[in-house]
């Protein structure tokens, strides 16, 4: 396939020959081949133009979820690759979130096989425990043979510190990641918003930011005995991004993410009762949230997530407390990035983390594989349904404006367009 890009505005720091330079582009069977002020395009080549087409590295995402196997209701594979690509993403890492859970090498080749012909990579992680326990390390080794990025029990703390230094100190032969959730259960109790004046005057229980706080020191101090990779997903606490900083000053091998929702929202939006707004961890303070920028400003936070959890209407329409928690997030995770840090610096958030969990990093120069992103980051809109891609609608960013528009991808020698 021949698909040539007119004029358009590369965003790649990394390349200074190319950044923020208009160029056309010239991609052959899936090789960037030319790239020049002007290209004529050859015979059966297909034209892409925008009046405001600008394009990157394709994008990665850290940490979404679908539901096949078990929760197809919610989101297929084949569907939430699909929404990757419309919303920009060439990766994305798959959270251990189906049923049964991915705890064995050949759960791990069937979700391989499964993202197998898409545009969109798909890199799932491992559950760190048989059935998602926390009793028993699951076949870390194993799985990572087999493709596994990390290993994860979705949402679940590390509950037994002892489970954890074995895990650090096994998967340092393999150069495996372990992913450790930040919430000490016997502080959350039952609580399900951030504890503070707005749980208090609504009358919801609240989930301390101490019950993050907690487990993160704990599991700092663990890392430091036992050395290995660890990665705190989805953190939401100000003082967490403080701790980890002092963590990564001593020289430990820690990373750390948040979800784009952490950054934009406050627990003040819960007033409505709005059960889209019920995410894990809890959306937190105004201040823990700029301490959350700072920290993705100055690289204390490594990745921004969408934290992408598809649930179908009758897990949502419940009420408060019953509710899942969880929200859509890749459609609208460009908008909302853009609208806080800008284009340049949105951009190079976006594609950060492939590194960190042993994938190979695409190149923008002639003679590469093509794994690009285009994207229009001036137009304006708000977000509706109309813009969701997932099978699911459970999105905390419904009727908000956004500012920015991802418009496709190109990668594996395929390119999906949005109409």
């Amino acid at each position: 396939m021949n698909i040539l890009l007119k004029s358009a505005k590369i965003i790649n720091s990394k390349t200074k020959e190319f950044h923020l330079k208009k160029r056309d582009i010239l991609i052959k069977n899936g090789v960037i081949e030319k790239i020049a002020s002007t290209i004529d395009a050859p015979s059966k080549t297909k034209i892409v133009t925008h009046k405001n087409l600008h394009v990157s590295l394709g994008w990665i995402d850290t940490g979404v979820s679908f539901g096949e196997p078990g929760f197809e209701e919610r989101e297929t594979i084949d569907n939430g690759l699909k929404t990757a690509s419309s919303s920009g993403f060439t990766a994305v890492l798959l959270n251990p979130s189906s049923f049964p859970l991915p705890d064995s090498s050949s759960d791990i080749v069937f979700l391989k096989n499964s993202g197998e012909g898409q545009i969109t990579n798909l890199h799932p992680f491992g559950n760190l425990t048989v059935n998602g326990k926390g009793e028993t390390l699951a076949e870390l080794y194993d799985m990572k043979n087999a493709g596994a990025v990390g290993f994860y029990d979705f949402k679940h703390a590390v509950s037994n510190p002892n489970l954890l230094k074995i895990a650090l100190q096994y998967a340092q032969g393999f150069q495996g990641t372990v992913l450790s959730f930040p919430m000490d259960n016997y502080i959350a109790g039952k609580g399900n918003v951030n504890e503070g004046i707005v749980s208090t005057q609504l009358g919801l229980k609240g989930i301390p930011a101490m019950a993050e706080e907690l487990q993160i020191s704990r599991d700092l101090f663990i890392l430091e005995y036992t050395g290995g990779k660890l990665h705190i997903p989805t953190i939401s606490s100000g003082n967490s991004v403080k701790l980890i900083a002092v963590a990564k000053k001593k020289g430990l091998n820690v990373t750390c993410s948040v979800a784009v929702h952490n950054l934009m929202l406050t627990d003040e939006v819960l007033e409505e009762f709005d059960t889209n707004y019920k995410v894990l961890p809890p959306l937190r303070t105004n201040n823990d949230s700029k301490e959350l920028i700072k920290g993705v400003k100055n690289g204390t936070v490594d990745f921004v997530t969408s934290d992408h959890t598809p649930l179908n209407i009758e897990l949502k329409k419940v009420e408060f407390d019953n509710a899942e928690y969880g929200s859509i997030g890749l459609e609208s995770s460009f908008g909302v990035l853009n609208e806080i840090f800008g284009t340049e610096e949105s951009i190079e958030i976006l594609t950060r983390g492939r590194k960190t969990f042993g994938l190979e990093e695409p190149d923008f120069k002639e003679g590469a594989k093509a794994n690009l992103t285009l994207f229009d980051p001036k137009t304006e809109l708000t977000f509706t349904e109309e813009h969701v891609v997932s099978s699911s609608k459970n999105s905390l960013f419904l009727n908000q404006k956004l500012k920015g528009l991802a418009l496709g991808v190109i990668a594996n020698n395929q390119i999906y367009l949005n109409s």
